[in-house]
């Protein structure tokens, strides 16, 4: 049996000199039970390594890990937010 997984994750943002202006954020649903809610994140995750940041595009490619196992991925769906969406939220958090 299969298992599901929503995740919202809002891209950090940066200032035009590369430094951080906001981190990014994951919201996780396992099976529509909320594990994780909107968890700011330290940096890219790499294995054994404090995460950090480098300032990137505002889009880049997704990838997905299965750490050696049988897994497959289905139905993934990659929404932007829109430029309104983005304003509202930098507001709520004061930026």
């Amino acid at each position: 049996m299969g298992q599901t997984y929503d995740i919202v994750f809002e891209r950090p943002r940066f200032a035009a000199d590369g430094s951080l202006l906001r981190p990014a954020y994951v919201t996780a649903l396992l099976n529509g039970v909320l594990v994780q809610n909107h968890q700011a994140m330290l940096g890219t995750t790499i294995w054994r390594k404090v995460a950090t940041y480098t300032a990137h595009a505002d889009a880049a490619p997704i990838q997905l890990q299965d750490h050696d196992s049988p897994v497959s991925f289905r139905n993934i769906w990659v929404r932007p937010l829109t430029e309104a969406a983005i304003a509202q939220d930098l507001k709520k958090d004061g930026k």
